[in-house]
């Protein structure tokens, strides 16, 4: 029983790190097809409706915004 504990230990670091390492690969690959779509609809000569909104509430919000004294 004692020959097992550090191969049980060494599986479960190594599993997790695996683990951890799959999930952070798959969150950047949803990241890079977000980004990839965001540029691909502002290239684009007719702009998407949700492209539209999302712009107007950008210019709205940094047009409340006051700038910061320097």
């Amino acid at each position: 029983m004692i020959s097992f504990g550090p191969a049980a230990v060494l599986g479960l670091c190594f599993g997790f790190l695996w683990g951890i390492g799959c999930s952070l690969t798959i969150l950047y690959s949803i990241y890079l097809g977000g980004y990839r779509k965001g540029v691909e609809e502002s290239l684009a000569a007719e702009k998407p409706e949700r492209f539209r909104k999302a712009l107007a509430r950008i210019r709205q919000r940094n047009g409340k915004e006051t700038p910061s004294p320097k």
